[in-house]
C-alpha cells in the first residue's frame, strides 16, 4: 500500500514520509506537497529507494 504521512510539529516544522513506493516514485508522489510546505532542508531515503534503482539497473543490463 503507498502513502504518504505528513507531520507537522509543534514548531511548525514538517515532515514528509513516503512508504510502498520503488525507486524516484516516491518523489515524483510527494513534489507537490514538498513544493507546497517550503524549503527542503534534508532528505534520508530508504531502503525501498535504492531497491527500485536497483530493479531499473537489472533491467538495463538485461536489455543491453
Amino acid at each position: 500500500m503507498k502513502t504518504i504521512q505528513i507531520t507537522v510539529a509543534p514548531s511548525g516544522e514538517t515532515k514528509v514520509e513516503t512508504s510502498g513506493f520503488s525507486g524516484s516514485e516516491c518523489r515524483e508522489a510527494s513534489q507537490f506537497l514538498e513544493a507546497a510546505l517550503g524549503t527542503k532542508r534534508s532528505e534520508k531515503l530508504t531502503a525501498e529507494f535504492y531497491a527500485g534503482q536497483l530493479q531499473s539497473e537489472n533491467q538495463t543490463q538485461r536489455e543491453g
